[in-house]
Protein backbone atom coordinates (compact mmCIF):
# COMPACT_ATOMS: atom_id res chain seq x y z
CA UNK A 1 0.00 0.00 0.00
CA UNK A 2 1.90 3.28 -0.84
CA UNK A 3 1.70 5.95 1.65
CA UNK A 4 -1.52 7.86 -0.52
CA UNK A 5 -3.69 4.72 -0.28
CA UNK A 6 -2.93 4.85 3.47
CA UNK A 7 -3.79 8.15 4.05
CA UNK A 8 -7.45 7.59 2.16
CA UNK A 9 -8.06 4.19 4.44
CA UNK A 10 -6.74 6.66 7.24
CA UNK A 11 -8.86 9.45 6.62
CA UNK A 12 -12.52 8.36 7.66
CA UNK A 13 -10.79 7.53 11.22
CA UNK A 14 -9.28 10.73 11.53
CA UNK A 15 -12.50 12.42 10.70
CA UNK A 16 -14.33 11.07 13.14
CA UNK A 17 -12.09 11.36 16.32
CA UNK A 18 -11.47 14.91 14.89
CA UNK A 19 -15.43 15.82 14.47
CA UNK A 20 -16.23 14.18 17.64
CA UNK A 21 -13.79 16.67 19.33
CA UNK A 22 -13.75 20.05 17.68
CA UNK A 23 -17.32 20.34 16.98
CA UNK A 24 -18.50 20.50 20.55
CA UNK A 25 -15.44 22.38 21.50
CA UNK A 26 -15.96 25.28 19.29
CA UNK A 27 -19.55 25.10 18.45
CA UNK A 28 -18.44 24.47 14.93
CA UNK A 29 -20.35 25.24 11.93
CA UNK A 30 -19.03 24.23 8.62
CA UNK A 31 -19.41 23.78 4.65
CA UNK A 32 -18.87 20.55 3.03
CA UNK A 33 -17.01 20.82 0.35
CA UNK A 34 -16.89 18.00 -2.53
CA UNK A 35 -13.81 18.42 -4.68
CA UNK A 36 -12.93 16.26 -7.65
CA UNK A 37 -9.34 15.90 -8.15
CA UNK A 38 -6.55 18.01 -7.10
CA UNK A 39 -7.32 20.86 -5.06
CA UNK A 40 -4.95 23.79 -3.36
CA UNK A 41 -7.19 24.91 -0.46
CA UNK A 42 -5.85 28.23 1.42
CA UNK A 43 -7.26 29.15 4.09
CA UNK A 44 -6.81 32.19 6.90
CA UNK A 45 -4.81 31.22 9.89
CA UNK A 46 -6.32 32.06 13.46
CA UNK A 47 -5.44 29.41 15.95
CA UNK A 48 -3.57 26.12 16.81
CA UNK A 49 -6.31 24.04 15.76
CA UNK A 50 -7.17 25.38 12.25
CA UNK A 51 -6.24 22.73 10.50
CA UNK A 52 -8.89 20.36 12.55
CA UNK A 53 -11.69 22.78 12.04
CA UNK A 54 -10.77 23.44 8.36
CA UNK A 55 -10.73 19.64 7.81
CA UNK A 56 -14.21 19.05 8.87
CA UNK A 57 -15.57 20.88 5.36
CA UNK A 58 -13.60 17.73 3.70
CA UNK A 59 -15.46 14.87 5.24
CA UNK A 60 -14.55 13.02 1.85
CA UNK A 61 -11.05 14.18 0.78
CA UNK A 62 -7.82 13.27 2.56
CA UNK A 63 -5.56 16.93 2.88
CA UNK A 64 -2.10 17.17 3.00
CA UNK A 65 -1.10 20.59 5.47
CA UNK A 66 1.57 22.31 4.82
CA UNK A 67 3.12 22.71 8.61
CA UNK A 68 5.61 24.20 10.93
CA UNK A 69 8.76 21.82 10.82
CA UNK A 70 8.90 21.90 14.58
CA UNK A 71 6.32 19.19 15.01
CA UNK A 72 8.71 16.89 13.29
CA UNK A 73 10.80 17.22 16.30
CA UNK A 74 8.28 15.71 19.01
CA UNK A 75 9.67 12.22 19.02
CA UNK A 76 6.54 9.66 18.45
CA UNK A 77 3.94 12.58 18.73
CA UNK A 78 5.54 13.58 14.91
CA UNK A 79 5.66 9.69 13.84
CA UNK A 80 2.21 9.27 14.48
CA UNK A 81 1.26 12.71 12.67
CA UNK A 82 3.19 11.38 9.38
CA UNK A 83 1.63 8.23 9.72
CA UNK A 84 -1.47 9.55 9.68
CA UNK A 85 -1.78 12.50 7.77
CA UNK A 86 1.72 12.99 5.99
CA UNK A 87 2.12 16.73 6.95
CA UNK A 88 4.03 19.01 4.39
CA UNK A 89 7.19 20.29 6.32
CA UNK A 90 7.82 24.22 6.11
CA UNK A 91 10.49 26.51 8.31
CA UNK A 92 8.33 28.77 9.89
CA UNK A 93 9.06 32.25 8.65
CA UNK A 94 9.65 31.34 4.61
CA UNK A 95 8.41 28.79 1.81
CA UNK A 96 11.28 27.36 1.33
CA UNK A 97 11.88 25.58 -2.47
CA UNK A 98 11.41 22.60 -1.13
CA UNK A 99 8.24 22.78 0.61
CA UNK A 100 6.96 24.41 -2.88
CA UNK A 101 8.42 20.96 -4.50
CA UNK A 102 6.28 19.26 -2.06
CA UNK A 103 3.23 20.45 -2.45
CA UNK A 104 3.62 20.32 -6.50
CA UNK A 105 4.42 16.90 -6.15
CA UNK A 106 1.28 16.39 -4.00
CA UNK A 107 -1.30 18.39 -6.45
CA UNK A 108 -0.05 16.76 -10.15
CA UNK A 109 -0.64 13.82 -8.01
CA UNK A 110 -4.47 14.60 -7.75
CA UNK A 111 -4.28 15.00 -3.92
CA UNK A 112 -5.81 18.19 -1.92
CA UNK A 113 -3.17 20.43 -0.45
CA UNK A 114 -4.03 22.90 2.86
CA UNK A 115 -1.67 26.09 3.00
CA UNK A 116 -2.44 28.49 5.88
CA UNK A 117 -0.78 31.10 3.04
CA UNK A 118 -0.17 34.40 6.01
CA UNK A 119 2.46 31.70 7.52
CA UNK A 120 1.70 32.95 11.01
CA UNK A 121 -1.52 32.63 13.33
CA UNK A 122 -3.16 36.01 13.84
CA UNK A 123 -2.20 37.90 17.03
CA UNK A 124 -4.47 40.95 16.85
CA UNK A 125 -7.20 39.31 14.98
CA UNK A 126 -6.77 40.54 11.67
CA UNK A 127 -5.24 38.23 9.10
CA UNK A 128 -2.26 39.12 7.27
CA UNK A 129 -0.64 39.42 4.02
CA UNK A 130 -0.02 35.82 2.53
CA UNK A 131 3.29 34.71 1.23
CA UNK A 132 3.81 37.24 -2.37
CA UNK A 133 4.71 33.36 -3.98
CA UNK A 134 1.37 31.50 -3.00
CA UNK A 135 -0.26 33.18 -6.58
CA UNK A 136 2.64 31.60 -8.43
CA UNK A 137 2.17 28.40 -7.17
CA UNK A 138 -1.57 28.31 -7.44
CA UNK A 139 -1.27 29.04 -11.15
CA UNK A 140 2.19 26.43 -11.70
CA UNK A 141 -0.20 23.53 -9.48
CA UNK A 142 -2.66 23.14 -12.66
CA UNK A 143 -5.28 21.98 -10.11
CA UNK A 144 -8.06 23.57 -8.85
CA UNK A 145 -7.80 26.97 -6.24
CA UNK A 146 -10.06 26.66 -3.11
CA UNK A 147 -10.19 29.67 -0.77
CA UNK A 148 -12.12 29.14 2.75
CA UNK A 149 -12.10 31.35 5.85
CA UNK A 150 -12.82 31.01 9.41
CA UNK A 151 -14.99 33.10 11.46
CA UNK A 152 -14.65 33.63 15.12
CA UNK A 153 -11.51 31.74 15.65
CA UNK A 154 -9.80 34.47 17.14
CA UNK A 155 -12.07 35.29 19.99
CA UNK A 156 -12.81 31.66 20.76
CA UNK A 157 -9.20 30.93 21.08
CA UNK A 158 -6.89 33.36 20.65
CA UNK A 159 -3.30 33.14 19.92
CA UNK A 160 -2.28 34.47 23.19
CA UNK A 161 -5.17 33.31 25.46
CA UNK A 162 -5.74 30.12 27.72
CA UNK A 163 -8.92 27.80 27.18
CA UNK A 164 -11.55 28.07 24.70
CA UNK A 165 -13.78 30.53 24.67
CA UNK A 166 -17.72 29.48 23.88
CA UNK A 167 -18.97 32.02 21.05
CA UNK A 168 -18.97 29.66 18.59
CA UNK A 169 -16.45 28.97 15.00
CA UNK A 170 -17.47 29.10 11.22
CA UNK A 171 -16.14 27.70 8.43
CA UNK A 172 -16.84 28.84 5.24
CA UNK A 173 -15.93 28.32 1.28
CA UNK A 174 -15.37 31.40 -0.22
CA UNK A 175 -14.52 31.00 -3.45
CA UNK A 176 -12.58 28.22 -6.04
CA UNK A 177 -11.38 29.00 -8.96
CA UNK A 178 -11.06 26.63 -11.94
CA UNK A 179 -7.00 26.03 -13.84
CA UNK A 180 -8.49 27.67 -16.82
CA UNK A 181 -9.25 30.61 -14.76
CA UNK A 182 -6.26 30.70 -13.16
CA UNK A 183 -3.98 30.55 -16.00
CA UNK A 184 -6.20 33.79 -17.09
CA UNK A 185 -4.62 35.72 -14.35
CA UNK A 186 -1.21 36.87 -13.39
CA UNK A 187 0.12 35.48 -10.39
CA UNK A 188 0.18 38.92 -8.62
CA UNK A 189 -3.38 38.89 -9.82
CA UNK A 190 -3.96 35.26 -7.76
CA UNK A 191 -2.39 36.42 -4.65
CA UNK A 192 -4.61 39.38 -4.80
CA UNK A 193 -7.93 37.59 -5.10
CA UNK A 194 -6.43 35.20 -2.49
CA UNK A 195 -5.67 38.20 0.09
CA UNK A 196 -9.55 39.07 -0.33
CA UNK A 197 -10.93 36.11 0.28
CA UNK A 198 -9.15 35.46 3.18
CA UNK A 199 -8.40 38.66 4.65
CA UNK A 200 -10.84 38.42 7.83
CA UNK A 201 -11.09 41.29 10.75
CA UNK A 202 -12.21 39.63 13.90
CA UNK A 203 -13.33 43.11 15.67
CA UNK A 204 -14.96 44.51 11.99
CA UNK A 205 -17.15 41.32 12.33
CA UNK A 206 -17.46 42.12 15.75
CA UNK A 207 -19.07 45.66 15.68
CA UNK A 208 -21.67 44.32 13.23
CA UNK A 209 -22.20 41.17 15.14
CA UNK A 210 -21.56 41.80 18.75
CA UNK A 211 -20.99 37.88 19.62
CA UNK A 212 -19.94 36.97 23.23
CA UNK A 213 -17.23 34.66 23.56
CA UNK A 214 -17.40 33.67 27.75
CA UNK A 215 -14.54 32.30 29.24
CA UNK A 216 -12.80 31.76 32.34
CA UNK A 217 -9.86 34.31 33.23
CA UNK A 218 -10.42 35.48 29.66
CA UNK A 219 -7.50 38.11 29.59
CA UNK A 220 -4.71 36.05 31.03
CA UNK A 221 -2.01 35.54 28.54
CA UNK A 222 -2.50 39.04 26.98
CA UNK A 223 1.05 40.18 27.61
CA UNK A 224 1.97 38.11 25.37
CA UNK A 225 0.97 39.88 22.30
CA UNK A 226 1.18 43.33 23.67
CA UNK A 227 4.26 44.18 25.39
CA UNK A 228 4.70 48.24 25.91
CA UNK A 229 2.08 50.25 28.70
CA UNK A 230 0.69 53.45 27.14
CA UNK A 231 0.40 54.77 30.69
CA UNK A 232 4.76 54.70 31.46
CA UNK A 233 5.83 53.04 28.01
CA UNK A 234 8.02 50.73 29.62
CA UNK A 235 8.75 47.30 27.87
CA UNK A 236 7.29 44.46 29.87
CA UNK A 237 5.98 45.60 32.87
CA UNK A 238 2.48 44.69 31.90
CA UNK A 239 0.91 41.40 33.43
CA UNK A 240 -2.79 39.97 33.17
CA UNK A 241 -5.17 38.04 35.95
CA UNK A 242 -8.79 37.10 35.13
CA UNK A 243 -10.22 39.68 33.37
CA UNK A 244 -7.53 42.49 33.50
CA UNK A 245 -4.77 43.60 32.32
CA UNK A 246 -2.81 45.90 34.12
CA UNK A 247 0.78 47.74 34.72
CA UNK A 248 3.07 48.75 38.27
CA UNK A 249 2.43 51.98 36.81
CA UNK A 250 -1.42 52.11 38.36
CA UNK A 251 -2.70 51.34 34.11
CA UNK A 252 -5.67 49.11 33.54
CA UNK A 253 -8.50 47.69 31.17
CA UNK A 254 -11.06 45.14 31.75
CA UNK A 255 -11.41 42.51 29.02
CA UNK A 256 -14.83 42.16 28.26
CA UNK A 257 -16.19 38.68 26.49
CA UNK A 258 -16.89 40.56 22.96
CA UNK A 259 -13.50 41.09 22.52
CA UNK A 260 -13.50 44.61 23.54
CA UNK A 261 -11.59 46.83 25.94
CA UNK A 262 -13.53 48.77 29.22
CA UNK A 263 -13.50 51.53 29.10
CA UNK A 264 -12.03 51.95 25.16
CA UNK A 265 -9.64 54.36 25.82
CA UNK A 266 -6.77 54.81 24.98
CA UNK A 267 -7.59 51.42 22.93
CA UNK A 268 -10.73 49.96 21.98
CA UNK A 269 -9.22 46.35 21.00
CA UNK A 270 -6.44 44.71 20.52
CA UNK A 271 -5.79 46.13 16.87
CA UNK A 272 -5.41 49.49 18.41
CA UNK A 273 -3.14 48.93 20.94
CA UNK A 274 -0.71 47.00 18.12
CA UNK A 275 -1.04 49.71 15.34
CA UNK A 276 0.10 51.96 18.62
CA UNK A 277 2.81 49.65 20.26
CA UNK A 278 4.19 49.22 16.47
CA UNK A 279 4.43 53.05 15.95
CA UNK A 280 6.10 53.61 19.39
CA UNK A 281 8.69 51.09 18.05
CA UNK A 282 10.25 53.69 16.04
CA UNK A 283 10.85 56.11 19.30
CA UNK A 284 12.91 53.52 21.45
CA UNK A 285 15.48 54.82 23.31
CA UNK A 286 18.67 52.31 24.08
CA UNK A 287 19.17 52.13 27.69
CA UNK A 288 22.55 51.50 29.29
CA UNK A 289 25.36 50.27 27.53
CA UNK A 290 22.41 50.35 24.32
CA UNK A 291 20.68 47.54 25.25
CA UNK A 292 17.17 48.23 24.27
CA UNK A 293 15.45 45.02 26.27
CA UNK A 294 15.81 41.47 27.57
CA UNK A 295 14.62 38.74 29.13
CA UNK A 296 16.43 35.40 30.48
CA UNK A 297 16.45 31.90 30.88
CA UNK A 298 16.59 31.41 26.88
CA UNK A 299 17.51 28.44 25.32
CA UNK A 300 18.97 28.85 22.37
CA UNK A 301 19.54 25.51 19.56
CA UNK A 302 20.80 25.55 16.09
CA UNK A 303 18.55 23.81 14.13
CA UNK A 304 19.92 20.97 11.69
CA UNK A 305 19.07 19.03 8.55
CA UNK A 306 16.70 16.00 9.09
CA UNK A 307 14.97 17.68 11.73
CA UNK A 308 17.93 17.32 14.47
CA UNK A 309 18.09 19.99 17.16
CA UNK A 310 21.59 21.09 18.75
CA UNK A 311 21.60 22.90 22.39
CA UNK A 312 24.44 25.62 22.30
CA UNK A 313 23.79 27.78 25.32
CA UNK A 314 20.61 29.02 27.84
CA UNK A 315 20.82 32.50 28.94
CA UNK A 316 19.75 36.47 28.66
CA UNK A 317 18.58 36.97 24.88
CA UNK A 318 19.76 40.84 24.71
CA UNK A 319 18.23 43.51 21.73
CA UNK A 320 20.37 46.07 20.92
CA UNK A 321 19.67 48.41 17.79
CA UNK A 322 22.12 46.24 15.43
CA UNK A 323 21.94 43.05 16.80
CA UNK A 324 20.44 39.92 19.48
CA UNK A 325 23.21 38.40 21.88
CA UNK A 326 22.54 35.28 23.74
CA UNK A 327 26.08 34.39 25.72
CA UNK A 328 28.43 34.05 23.23
CA UNK A 329 26.51 33.93 20.05
CA UNK A 330 25.82 37.67 18.13
CA UNK A 331 23.22 37.70 15.42
CA UNK A 332 23.65 40.52 13.50
CA UNK A 333 19.80 41.90 12.10
CA UNK A 334 21.34 42.82 9.09
CA UNK A 335 21.85 39.07 8.56
CA UNK A 336 18.44 37.45 9.79
CA UNK A 337 16.57 37.10 6.62
CA UNK A 338 13.89 35.53 8.38
CA UNK A 339 11.75 35.91 11.79
CA UNK A 340 8.82 34.18 13.09
CA UNK A 341 6.97 32.61 16.10
CA UNK A 342 5.54 29.13 17.05
CA UNK A 343 2.67 29.14 19.34
CA UNK A 344 3.73 31.73 22.31
CA UNK A 345 7.51 30.68 23.75
CA UNK A 346 9.03 29.78 20.38
CA UNK A 347 10.96 32.11 18.23
CA UNK A 348 13.00 30.64 15.26
CA UNK A 349 14.93 33.08 12.96
CA UNK A 350 17.33 32.36 9.69
CA UNK A 351 21.17 33.83 10.21
CA UNK A 352 23.19 33.77 7.74
CA UNK A 353 22.99 29.78 6.50
CA UNK A 354 21.92 28.71 10.11
CA UNK A 355 18.71 28.11 11.28
CA UNK A 356 17.94 29.03 15.10
CA UNK A 357 15.34 27.97 17.99
CA UNK A 358 15.39 30.22 20.82
CA UNK A 359 12.59 28.64 23.34
CA UNK A 360 11.83 30.12 26.43
CA UNK A 361 10.20 27.82 29.59
CA UNK A 362 8.31 31.03 31.17
CA UNK A 363 5.63 33.15 29.45
CA UNK A 364 7.81 35.79 27.45
CA UNK A 365 6.27 37.76 24.49
CA UNK A 366 8.70 37.19 21.91
CA UNK A 367 6.31 39.72 19.82
CA UNK A 368 9.13 42.76 20.75
CA UNK A 369 12.42 40.72 19.19
CA UNK A 370 9.98 40.40 15.65
CA UNK A 371 8.66 43.57 15.62
CA UNK A 372 11.46 45.48 16.58
CA UNK A 373 13.31 42.97 13.87
CA UNK A 374 10.15 44.29 11.29
CA UNK A 375 10.55 47.47 11.78
CA UNK A 376 14.01 47.99 10.99
CA UNK A 377 13.82 45.66 7.97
Amino acid sequence: MDAHERQKRHWPIVYWLVHHWVSPKFALEHDVIELHGGALIICNHVTNCDPMMLAMCFPDTPLYFVASEHIFRRGLLSRLLHWLVQPISRSKGAMASDTVKACLRHLKAGHAVVLFAEGDASWDGRAGKVFPATGKLARLSGTELVTCRLIGGYLSLPRWGRGVRRGGVRAKLVNRYSPETLKAMTPEAITASIDRDIGEDAWQRQREERRHYPGRRPAEGLEQAVYLCPRCKEIGTLRSEGNRISCFCGFSLRYRDTGFFDPPEPFATIADWEDWQRSELDKLEAGAEGLLFSDGGIRLSLLESGHRERRLEIGELRQYEDRLELGQTVLPLDAISSMAIVKTRILLLTCGERYYELRADRAVNFRKYLAFYQSRR
